[in-house]
């Protein structure tokens, strides 16, 4: 019978050599990936050389690639978020704020000429690398406090600066804490995340950057405006009433006599015309003040559906398809008694 210390020694080895083994196939795959041709080498360089890259850039961003799991090379070229996947990968590994500063400006200078930023309304965004100096976010502290429309100062590879009121002292007590970050895109998505702060200076944080972004569509249906009477109901059991002003099947605009914050849960009921009483959970979005001239009292709110809406979806796609053809046919809604 084997003892039992024995087993244990030859498991050991078998680990060890198995071990061995895969370290070498890593050590052959990365030789394999800094030496040999890449897949798609041939296009990579003809779309380079067309890009009018500097030797600088086509340096870095040889590096970059290789730092990645890509197996085809000019697949960086083709989509913001391979790009800042690799750029990703490339810091954690090299520390960014080990990285020279030519390295970081290059970086910085590849992703406007292949314009991956928020400039360009085509591009999508994965990291809060690509967001405009002068854009502005909404701010929400740990200790709740909300701080709308900070602008955005400055941005390098390694952070990013934004307005901050700092006159009383207090938010020197946020370096290391976490703040969460939400930044409207027009036409496009509300993109939230939450990030340490790095420092905080006379008027102004300094933010990491994330690429953990959190992305809510904007309503991008079709819109029907409304004036449906509606009880909004809060968390804590209140209810206020308000205006229902426009409807679609991805949300809603509602006017409310209370300001709410995005991000905000609550239920809302309301009659919708020939199909009866609707419950439903929203999630506030944004916020847009005294927007409608027809209720100056009420505070515009968009929001989005969120829970079990797929029976109230259905039921407003119907309505709006029969408002639709009734606008066609010159005929109005009779509400019911």
């Amino acid at each position: 019978m084997i003892e039992p210390l024995k087993i244990v020694w030859i498991a050991s080895i078998i680990f060890m050599f198995l071990l061995l083994v895969v370290l070498l196939e890593i050590r052959r795959i990365n030789y394999r990936r800094e030496n040999e041709d890449m897949f798609g080498t041939q296009t990579f360089d003809e779309k380079v050389e067309s890009m009018g890259f500097t030797d600088k850039e086509k340096r870095t961003l040889d590096k970059i690639i290789r730092y990645s799991s890509f197996e085809n090379k000019d697949a960086v070229l083709n989509s913001s978020r391979l790009f800042e996947d690799a750029v990703d990968n490339f810091y954690d590994i090299r520390n960014v704020f080990s990285v020279r500063d030519e390295t970081l400006a290059a970086v910085e200078s590849l992703r406007n000429k292949l314009s991956f930023t928020a400039s360009n309304p085509l591009a999508e965004i994965y990291s809060t690398r690509q967001f405009n100096v002068g854009d502005r976010v909404d701010l929400l502290l740990e200790n709740g406090l909300r701080v709308k429309r900070s602008e955005i100062m400055a941005r390098s590879e390694k952070e990013w600066v934004i307005t901050f009121d700092t006159s009383d002292g207090s938010s020197y007590s946020l370096v290391n804490k976490e703040i969460k970050v939400r930044w409207t895109r027009p036409d496009d998505a509300i993109y939230t995340t939450v990030l340490p702060v790095r420092q905080v200076e006379s008027g102004h944080l300094v933010l990491l950057h994330s690429s953990s972004l959190d992305k809510k569509q904007l309503r991008r249906w079709v819109r029907e405006q409304v004036a449906f009477p509606v009880t909004a109901t809060f968390q804590d059991g209140s209810s206020i009433g308000g205006t229902l002003l426009d409807l679609s099947a991805g949300g809603i605009m509602v006017g409310l006599p209370k300001e709410c914050f995005p991000g905000q849960h609550m239920r809302i009921q309301f009659e919708l015309p020939s199909f009866g009483d609707e419950d439903v959970e929203i999630e506030i979005l944004r916020n847009l003040g005294h927007k409608n001239q027809d209720y100056p009292n009420y505070y515009c709110h968009t929001a989005s559906f969120k829970g079990a809406f797929g029976w109230t979806q259905e039921r407003v796609l119907q309505y709006l398809f029969e408002t639709n053809k009734r606008k066609k046919q010159g005929i109005k809604w009779v509400k019911s008694s």
